[in-house]
């Protein structure tokens, strides 16, 4: 009887899954435009008002993206108004998209690895799953796996895109 040899598991490869350094909050969307009159025009005195009568606890132990889905001009200090409600329930504030917040999240994310330890390694940077990870989070980690790994790719290490491949030493 022949033996089976997984040819995958014992060729040293290193899968790194993007996935796993999604925000582990719930993302939640603050939309400015619900404080705007006719969703033109912020009036400080109203936005006051409305931001005192709302439900803050919705956005308890979450990571609250503040944005405008309308074309209005928001005053600075409206940000400000906003953070200092939201500065001890959510566990972070982020002005702009889910997009936005993703991009600079694993941007942070990425920085922290220590690289180093992928030197003179095989990686393959998993891609398909679940969660929506933003495309240039893979140009990133790419660049900050290229001056260590001896080589780099996308996919699944049964099925890989050759993305950089570091060239032989000559003895």
């Amino acid at each position: 009887m022949e033996t089976l040899v997984n040819r995958v598991a014992e060729s040293g490869i290193i899968t790194l899954n993007l996935e796993d350094y999604f925000p582990g909050y719930e993302i939640s969307g603050l939309d400015i435009k619900e404080f705007l009159f006719m969703e033109m025009i912020l009036k400080e005195k109203d936005f006051r008002q409305a931001l005192k009568e709302k439900d803050w606890s919705v956005y308890q132990d979450k990571i609250v993206l503040i944005f405008c889905s309308v074309d209005a001009i928001i005053p600075s200090w409206a940000y400000m108004l906003l953070a200092s409600y939201l500065s001890e329930i959510a566990v972070d504030v982020y002005y702009g998209s889910q997009e936005e917040f993703l991009k600079m999240h694993y941007r942070k994310s990425i920085e922290s690895i220590d690289a180093s330890e992928y030197e003179d390694k095989r990686v393959v940077i998993k891609g398909c799953g679940d969660k929506p990870v933003p495309a240039a989070a893979y140009g990133m980690m790419t660049s900050a796996l290229k001056p260590y790994a001896q080589s780099i790719m996308f996919g699944e290490p049964c099925s890989t895109v050759p993305v950089f491949k570091r060239p032989r030493k000559l003895s």
